[in-house]
């Protein structure tokens, strides 16, 4: 049956969509642009609404994806640049957005979805939705094969995490808030060994090894992981650097070492 079609005139749809940009639903994921909504419904999420512009409905690529989500969504509304860009949550409205259901992936789940030897990451009390975002984009490029993000991490699916992932969200399990020492017991069952950077480890990034089953840490942007959360960890490793360099972007470590584990593998 075709969806509803909510006209412009009808402010409870962008007043729910405002909530959910916002952060205050929690079941719903706000995706904005052209190329994020076409990852999104690739990727099969359940499609609540879209809300799109009147000059993206005459464009080919657009009126293609359009048509295609109004007959997996509940509502949709063409709306004015201008009612666009009350809800858009960037200055330069992006055409549309589309309502989402938040994928879940509690703990069995993931499991299940990990090969014999996995490669993992894990991100923990990282504040900063664009890292995340990074991380996630770099981990799939690099092969990796999920994600857990413990609590207090930034939520992978803000509207930031979402656009600088550019759909490795929708792709790359995610298994979202667990406790940290939750998260080493798991890799633990599960003979993962769990490895994080430390300036001052004495074994470099490129001496250990990588083929086993593995997951990556990285901590806070600010402070890194406690002592003590190293201490809980099978391995550290160094990334070397060069000159009055303190430390790297945790986007940037991330890579380093997803990398090598794909080059080692």
């Amino acid at each position: 049956m075709k969806p509803a079609v909510i006209t412009s005139r009808d402010n409870s749809l962008l007043r729910r969509a405002r909530a959910v940009r916002d952060g205050k639903v929690t079941d719903t994921i706000f995706v904005e642009g052209l190329r994020l909504a076409e990852e999104a419904r690739q990727s099969g999420l359940a499609i609540e609404a879209v809300v799109y512009s009147e000059e993206l409905a005459q464009k080919a690529r657009g009126e293609k994806l359009i048509r295609a989500l109004d007959q997996d969504s509940v509502k949709s509304a063409s709306v004015s640049e201008k009612l666009l860009q009350s809800i858009s949550y960037t200055k330069t409205p992006q055409g549309i957005v589309v309502l989402a259901g938040r994928p879940s992936v509690a703990q069995n789940l993931f499991a299940n979805r990990q090969p014999e030897k996995p490669l993992l990451v894990i991100l923990h009390r990282l504040n900063n939705p664009v890292n995340v975002g990074a991380i996630l984009r770099t981990a799939e490029a690099a092969g990796a094969t999920g994600m857990i993000a413990t609590a207090g991490t930034a939520d992978p699916f803000s509207p930031k995490s979402l656009r600088g992932a550019m759909g490795s969200a929708f792709r790359l399990p995610i298994w979202r808030g667990a406790d940290y020492r939750e998260a080493i017991d798991w890799c633990r069952r599960m003979r993962v060994q769990t490895v994080c950077a430390d300036v001052h480890s004495r074994e470099d990034y490129n001496e250990i090894t990588w083929r086993r089953a593995t997951a990556i840490i990285m901590g806070a942007e600010s402070d890194g992981l406690s002592p003590e959360e190293m201490a809980l960890t099978d391995r550290t490793v160094r990334i070397p650097m060069k000159g009055h360099t303190e430390s790297l972007n945790v986007a940037v470590a991330a890579g380093i070492l997803l990398y090598e584990a794909a080059r080692v593998r």
